[in-house]
């Protein structure tokens, strides 16, 4: 009892007991001795089991010190829950989101830095136009609305691109864009061969509109925008464009000549100290919400998935659905705020650079390492979880009909099961009852 009397004060010494079986006692609790051993399987019992289901360190520790007692108990079961494999991967996030923003640098001129992005799920046109697609000079904020299919390929939105902004703009030098990295590379790459041809000339590609998306368009760039404090227009063209409402006056000053290019200077200088100030304003706001995450290279993180969009049953049942699959290794960081992964070969298809809040340190490498193969990944990080047994059934009679339920195991579920109306699995996965009926 030596070990446990140290450092400890004389009305807690009291407390301890040695029973007639030389069990030692603290008040009514057993005393767990300093075995390491002895107190992991206390822990993996209290954890672990079928009856317990992985619960939080709190609740864990209010379960267990009813029956046990030992020095630094509530210390030690935090750091095993924190250590949890399944709790790593599985469990839900009660923090910020990790990352703090990093603006994009602020252009030098107009139209070298474009930002491209889509409207989509529109109803058709016509012509079969059922896609917006937005591109954005990042200095001006002047926008293009350019009709498109959803079924247009990046070759496609190249010489588009040629026919409707390189004619007004010139060639832009950098591209950002939420449709991804190899969307744009394939982009890049379609613009500059058609650019080193003859065909762009000739390209027979000329949509035609009924004139709503360009008048849309003109009302965009002819707008106050906050962040430039002024219209589009008026940064590009140093006024804006002329409408009823905005008509010169007849014998009003227009500028030309050389005092046109030092006013257009001014303008652009103005822009760029509004954009900075802007964007200042814009990351003052974002890190508040954000908190910093840095790792290491070499350190092992989880990789957050998701479950695919539209599949309404997750957000309801699924408690173990898997958020995160790993861990995978760090190789590299790239930038502040991404680092790339060493990811496993079934994963070929997904890009291996991740932001940070994609990311969650693995506290404890597990011996042996989650067969994540069995979950099929898409490369935008979701997968799809389909029934694979019944386990049970039982039927529930209303004043109209009975309705059949099924108490159905999903996959990448680990031996959670949900009940399931008849008519849910009939209509979401046709075929899987009358399967499980004729095996069995």
């Amino acid at each position: 009892m030596a070990f446990i009397h140290e450092g400890m004060d004389e009305k807690k010494r009291a407390c301890f007991t040695l029973d007639d079986q030389g069990v030692l006692w603290f008040r009514n609790r057993l005393v767990v001795p300093k075995d390491m051993e002895l107190r992991k399987r206390v822990l993996d019992e209290a954890h672990m089991s079928m009856f317990t289901m992985y619960p939080g360190s709190n609740k864990m520790y209010q379960d267990l010190k009813q029956k046990f007692w030992w020095t630094r108990m509530k210390r030690e079961i935090a750091k095993y829950v924190s250590e949890c494999d399944v709790c790593q991967r599985i469990k839900a996030d009660h923090l910020k989101p990790a990352g703090m923003l990093q603006p994009l640098e602020v252009p030098a001129w107009k139209w070298e830095n474009i930002h491209m992005d889509f409207i989509v799920g529109l109803p058709p046109t016509q012509k079969g136009y059922d896609s917006i697609w937005v591109v954005i000079d990042r200095f001006t904020k002047a926008s293009h609305f350019l009709p498109v299919k959803t079924t247009y390929r990046a070759k496609q939105y190249a010489e588009l691109y040629i026919s409707r902004i390189v004619a007004l703009h010139g060639v832009p030098l950098t591209i950002t864009s939420d449709r991804g990295s190899l969307f744009v590379s394939r982009f890049w790459e379609h613009l500059q061969t058609a650019l080193g041809t003859t065909l762009i000339h000739s390209s027979a590609y000329h949509p035609q509109t009924s004139g709503q998306v360009e008048r849309r368009e003109f009302a965009y760039n002819n707008g106050y925008r906050k962040s430039l404090e002024m219209a589009p227009f008026e940064a590009l063209y140093g006024r804006r464009c002329r409408t009823p409402l905005n008509w010169s006056k007849p014998g009003e000053r227009v500028t030309f000549g050389p005092d046109l290019v030092s006013q257009a200077e001014k303008q652009v200088k103005l822009i760029h100290s509004n954009l900075k100030r802007a964007q200042s304003r814009q990351k003052s706001y974002s890190d508040k919400r954000r908190r910093p995450l840095v790792f290491e290279v070499d350190d092992h993180v989880y990789l957050r998935v998701s479950p695919m969009k539209g599949v309404h049953r997750f957000g309801v049942k699924g408690k173990l659905a898997p958020r995160y699959v790993g861990p995978f290794k760090i190789t590299e960081q790239c930038g502040p705020v991404a680092y790339r992964l060493e990811l496993p070969p079934h994963l070929a298809t997904v890009h291996d650079v991740f932001h940070v809040s994609q990311l969650k340190k693995c506290l404890r490498v597990p011996k042996e390492a989650v067969d994540t193969s069995q979950i099929q990944i898409e490369p935008d990080l979701t997968y799809e979880e389909r029934p694979i047994k019944i386990l049970d059934q039982k039927q529930r009679a209303t004043r109209r009909k009975a309705i059949n339920f099924y108490k159905v195991q999903w996959s990448n579920h680990s031996e959670e099961a949900t009940w399931e109306q008849e008519e849910y699995l009939q209509t979401k996965y046709p075929g899987f009852l009358s399967a499980t009926t004729n095996e069995g």
